[in-house]
């Protein structure tokens, strides 16, 4: 048995954490791989840091393209193996002619749910302007959303189930860039990264929409350190590479933004 409670001490995600050692659990006991629904980002940081600790169980984490935020998870024993192609994925493509009545993710999410399935069981949705989107679902919610799929917003569409080689994946925009800054505190990094004003960058970090490695930060004072991954709902995010001390005492921070 997984130590439950030392596990799932100070956890944000504690009922989806408890989910997923229960499903590492019956892997550990049946000898399979089991596997989840699609998680969110939060949620899928919680559990590596987690399970990194762990030595019964491997994971793997997929959820269609390198990029994608919303992921399923494969886990087995660690002594059996395990790949990418065992996290089971489907692509719909929702078509439609979208020209005069644009949908965005928000609506095309929401008349998939509008049919009855849960969040959970679907991952990453790709719009693609006025020809639709494409949607990474579960395998078992093809036929369903083929059959009851078949309106987003006015606009009627075709949703059917097309190759996962077929999805039309943008590559995020990268921009490289270096700051420097008298001192480490979030809000004056992730200020000069996005190219807003401090002031305004206080008010997203207190209104929470602010992330720092998947967790929401709601202290401006936060200190930032290599590695970290800040990002901000709807901007995009910024990774924080090198940071070095000149000789005035300040931090040069080199940073990458995606959006």
């Amino acid at each position: 048995m997984l130590p439950r409670e030392e596990l799932l001490k100070g956890v944000e995600n504690r009922e989806t954490i408890a989910h997923v050692i229960d499903r590492a659990e019956q892997a550990i006991k049946t000898w399979e791989v089991v596997l989840t629904d699609f998680l969110s980002p939060p949620e899928l940081a919680e559990i590596r840091e987690i399970f990194q600790r762990l030595t019964d169980v491997e994971l793997i984490i997929w959820g269609g393209y390198p990029q994608a935020e919303r992921c399923r998870i494969a886990i087995a024993r660690s002594d059996l193996p395990l790949d990418q192609s065992q996290v089971e994925i489907a692509v719909l493509d929702i078509a439609g002619n979208f020209l005069f009545d644009t949908a965005t993710h928000r609506d095309f999410l929401g008349s998939m749910l509008g049919t009855g399935i849960v969040r959970e069981k679907t991952g990453d949705i790709i719009v693609l302007g006025e020809r639709g989107a494409q949607a990474i679902v579960v395998p078992e919610m093809v036929e369903f959303l083929e059959m009851n799929l078949t309106q987003v917003r006015s606009v009627p569409v075709k949703t059917q189930r097309i190759d996962l080689s077929e999805l039309k994946i943008r590559q995020p925009k990268k921009k490289e860039m270096t700051t420097v800054e008298a001192s480490l505190r979030l809000d004056a990094v992730a200020s000069a990264g996005f190219g807003m004003s401090r002031s305004k960058m206080v008010d997203l970090i207190s209104g929470g929409d602010v992330r720092v490695n998947w967790k929401e930060i709601s202290q401006a004072s936060s200190p930032i350190k290599s590695g970290d991954l800040i990002a901000i709902r709807g901007k995009g995010r910024l990774e924080i590479g090198d940071i070095a001390v000149t000789k005035k005492q300040r931090y040069r921070v080199q940073m990458t933004k995606y959006v």
